[in-house]
């Protein structure tokens, strides 16, 4: 396959922190990073974060920042999504996904190719 595989996810308590992760199989052509999204129940897709590949360079989306952090193994093969400080509404369905990223303006734009299988967060209030 060509889909990234996730792991983590589950249930936590408000304040908590969970790591997810993303074994990263193949990329696209054009593909130079690995982006974080999720999706709320009835909302759109959010960007929360991502890594470029090569440079190791990161961004975390407004609403996670300094809570959100992501890295990525010496291999470049597995991402990780670090969350802290969990707020009820971090509740989502994450989603990795190899990606062509670029930064205009101080702003992160991620055009997904291989999507990651979906892990469910729930964040106990």
């Amino acid at each position: 396959g060509e889909e990234p595989v996730q792991s983590g996810g589950g249930s936590v308590p408000a304040g908590g922190l969970m790591t997810l992760t993303c074994e990263v199989l193949k990329y696209a052509a054009g593909d130079n990073c690995v982006a974080w999204f999720r999706r709320n129940s009835g909302s759109a897709f959010e960007g929360v974060g991502g890594i470029f590949t090569e440079s190791g360079d990161t961004y975390t989306g407004n609403s996670v920042q300094g809570r959100f952090s992501v890295s990525q193994d010496g291999a470049k093969k597995t991402v990780y999504l670090h969350m802290n400080i969990l707020k009820p509404e971090d509740t989502a369905i994450y989603y990795c996904a190899t990606s062509n990223c670029f930064v205009e303006r101080g702003q992160a734009h991620a055009t997904p190719s291989y999507w990651g299988q979906g892990t469910q967060v729930t964040v106990a209030s």
